[in-house]
């Protein structure tokens, strides 16, 4: 009898130390390699590993505070959510410091709606008497947030069944998205007719206005870059 199997891809995303990379090791083991992303001298691992039927490439974007056009890696973790599309990402939390890693989760919300929260160091959090209520957490961002201590292996199996329910679409989302002053607001919906024109609904057309107004000159060019492409395929 032969057993259906799927491939998913999982982008690892979150600022440095929070146990992203402990979190990585633990879901792919001796099963990775590294090496060095195409054109550029930031470094890139990537792994394997399998769940139920399914298996998973997983690759650990580079440690980063924000996704915009400040250094090669925020430019390389960026391009790969939003071009490469993962089936899942997952974005990586230090309980302990939660309002500082807020602003690349929220970042991160705003490019794609297949996200898990892993909110990791928990025990570290509950040491330091901290308490995170992941309900209302999950509630507040429209994503689901699992509680984790990775390098105790605490939450990895709910952590797995909750990415396995979301590649098979049996996950409902409704990802938080920043509101902005009116202002702002009308020159987003402006600018979105114009690259839904020229892109469709092949990118995250909300934030790419965001990011245009923000003259990042960086994504405009990769951008660029991937239409180029695209066009070239098609000839």
């Amino acid at each position: 009898m032969c057993v259906n199997t799927h491939n998913f891809r999982i982008a690892l995303a979150g600022n440095p130390n929070t146990g992203k990379s402990t979190l990585f090791n633990a879901l792919t083991g001796m099963n990775q390699h590294t090496g060095n992303w195409p054109g550029k001298t930031v470094e890139q691992a990537s792994g394997y590993f399998s769940y139920e039927r399914d298996t998973y490439e997983i690759i650990d974007l580079p440690g980063t505070y924000s996704l915009y056009s400040n250094s090669a890696d925020e430019e390389v973790a960026r391009d790969y959510i939003i071009f490469e599309k993962p089936d899942v990402t997952l974005v990586v939390v230090d309980a302990t410091s939660l309002e500082r890693n807020m602003n690349l989760a929220l970042q991160v919300l705003e490019m794609t709606s297949s996200v898990i929260v892993c909110l990791n160091l928990i025990d570290e959090a509950t040491k330091k008497g901290i308490k995170v209520d992941s309900g209302l957490l999950a509630k507040k961002l429209g994503v689901p947030v699992i509680k984790m201590s990775a390098r105790n292996k605490v939450g990895l199996d709910q952590l797995l069944k909750k990415i396995q329910a979301m590649v098979h679409g049996n996950v409902s989302v409704h990802p938080y998205r920043v509101t902005y002053p009116p202002l702002i607001e009308k020159q987003i919906a402006e600018l979105e007719a114009d690259i839904k024109a020229t892109v469709g609904n092949s990118y995250p057309s909300r934030w790419i206005a965001l990011r245009l107004l923000d003259g990042d000159e960086a994504l405009l060019h990769s951008l660029k870059e991937r239409l180029a492409k695209k066009e070239s395929v098609m000839v």
